[in-house]
């Protein structure tokens, strides 16, 4: 043994050695440290959408700006189940996010419903209006459920389809309408309409047309045209009932261990992928809408004397929504001071006339 030896103490055991080992290995791979990540997010759209190419091609600017550390697996389709079922496998770590109509995300914040309201936008430029000013509420909103979210994304206005016309409310008792399954607040709303609300997976709406169990939907054209519902109505009511947008969301927890130069880079890529796909929306809505009448969809109006039946029912379905504690009054006052401040700017009128 030589000299410098003898005065040294035994330094390790090989137990100790295994466990410095051990100590050394969940430091490199603990969450945060930058090494590459597959994060999985489903959806339902199918894959050929326009909007999920260019999600792809996000991925992967992504992958590339990050050196891999960040990598997206895209399950489309509803492989994964409809939104409820994703979210079900968020909370057990079999995915990390998905892209969500956002009524499906109530529990999470349960404002983000505010945009939902029946009847109350006017037009895409109350739209543009009230969101410049609100979406980062919803966004700030669901962080504080537990959720990363990107810039929201326009589904748009939906239209009321259905088997037998429909001009006036009194029609509305004969429709048997889908439903979100799992989503209690579509179902009241439609309940206080007066029609049938019938819950079901969105991969179950196509078969419930074909064989009556339902014979209404509520969307916006390009879902009905994408989905394929639009083969199975007659007739489409000239009238927009909700506007509905959606977002791709993450959980927060699984979002946090992404390097924050990554989440910084993630963020980047994603908010200009979905305000392109915003815009993307709106003129493919209304490219969709064209389309469904050219194949014959009959389009209904109600008349002139109907219309303050309608919003006499909307307004009804708010309050119970307010009284309910499903939708907070700060959020609905905020919205409506917004929606009364444009509209008395396109006026030219001043506030309080």
């Amino acid at each position: 043994m030589s000299p410098i030896s003898k005065k040294l103490p035994r330094l390790i055991s090989r137990q100790e050695l295994a466990r410095v080992g051990l100590l050394i290995t969940l430091l490199v791979f603990l969450p945060g440290t930058g090494l590459a990540k597959n994060y999985k997010i489903a959806t339902v759209s199918p894959d050929g959408l326009s909007w999920m190419k260019k999600f792809r091609t996000a991925i992967k600017e992504i992958e590339t700006q990050t050196e891999g550390r960040v990598k997206f697996k895209i399950y489309p389709g509803g492989v994964m189940g409809d939104d409820y079922t994703v979210l079900r496998k968020m909370r057990v770590g079999q995915l990390h996010g998905g892209a969500f109509a956002a009524g499906s995300l109530t529990r999470f914040y349960p404002d983000l419903q505010i945009y939902n309201l029946p009847f109350q936008f006017q037009s895409f430029d109350e739209v543009d209006y009230v969101r410049e000013r609100m979406d980062r509420r919803i966004v700030d909103g669901l962080e504080g459920g537990g959720l990363n979210s990107f810039s929201l994304t326009e589904t748009g206005f939906a239209y009321l389809m259905s088997k037998e016309p429909v001009t006036g409310v009194e029609d509305l008792q004969k429709l048997k309408a889908w439903v979100p399954d799992g989503d209690p607040i579509s179902a009241d709303l439609i309940k206080s309409f007066g029609i049938s609300p019938i819950p079901l997976s969105i991969t179950d709406v196509l078969p419930g047309l074909q064989t009556g169990l339902i014979n209404a939907v509520a969307v916006p054209p390009i879902v009905a045209l994408a989905l394929q519902w639009h083969n199975h109505v007659k007739y489409m009511m000239d009238m927009p009932l909700i506007y509905i947008y959606s977002l791709v969301a993450m959980d927060k927890k699984v979002f946090s261990r992404i390097s924050e130069p990554d989440r910084k880079i993630v963020y980047k890529v994603m908010n200009v992928l979905f305000n392109e796909i915003d815009v993307d929306n709106r003129r493919d809505n209304k490219k969709a809408y064209s389309a469904i009448v050219a194949q014959g969809i009959k389009v209904t109006s109600p008349g002139q004397g109907e219309i303050p039946a309608w919003r006499a029912m909307a307004d009804r379905s708010i309050d119970d929504l307010v009284k309910s504690g499903q939708i907070s009054n700060e959020s609905l006052d905020l919205y409506n001071g917004f929606l009364k401040e444009f509209r008395q700017q396109a006026s030219g009128s001043e506030p309080g006339d």
